[in-house]
């Protein structure tokens, strides 16, 4: 067996225990279809936990190869969540998959944008368009859209319908990167959690 084949047969064994997976809210998150996704083609009926940061998912998951991560490859922060967790987490698996269609909503058609709030990997979309806050989230924007904090947000439209709110600009789909961190038995634990 070449040393390639051994690789990917040790992943898949690490893969076939996952039934959890921590990844971004609140729903309609880019992250939680393809969380949703990644156990449908595996046809597992799993479990997806959405938290407020990626990284929160780290505070409860289980350290045994049954729980995962789910991030994308542009997450701003995701070499942190590589990196500062060598200890408890293998990259895994990764896959392309596209992304809701991203829109810039507001609460009507006529909405002058002043104010846009977006999370912080799409907000190139709407750069010196108005002022721009920044979110966790896709689905966190069209909440805070919706409830008049902002004149418009860039989410999903997904979220943006959820939200009721009006697609101002469609800017399509993206094919996206999306990496799984599944968590691995911390050195010394005896009881394979953190």
């Amino acid at each position: 067996m070449s040393e390639s084949t051994a690789l990917k047969t040790d992943r898949d064994g690490a893969l076939s225990g996952v039934t959890r997976i921590h990844t971004l809210g609140p729903s309609g998150t880019n992250l939680e279809k393809a969380a949703h996704h990644w156990f449908a083609e595996r046809g597992v009926a799993g479990t997806v936990l959405l938290h407020s940061e990626v990284e929160d998912g780290l505070d409860v998951m289980g350290f045994d190869g049954s729980e995962a991560i789910l991030a994308c490859a542009v997450y701003p922060r995701l070499h942190d969540l590589v990196f500062g967790n060598l200890h408890r987490l293998e990259m895994a698996d990764s896959f392309i998959l596209d992304t809701h269609d991203m829109v810039l909503a507001g609460r009507s058609d006529d909405t002058v944008v002043r104010t846009i709030v977006s999370h912080p990997a799409p907000s190139c979309l709407v750069a010196d368009r108005g002022t721009l806050t920044l979110a966790s989230s896709n689905s966190r924007a069209a909440a805070l859209c919706a409830a008049g904090e902002f004149d418009a947000c860039v989410t999903t439209g997904r979220a943006a319908q959820a939200e009721g709110l009006r697609v101002l600009e469609n800017f399509g789909p993206v094919p996206m990167v999306f990496t799984l961190h599944v968590g691995k038995p911390v050195a010394g634990s005896t009881t394979g959690t953190v």
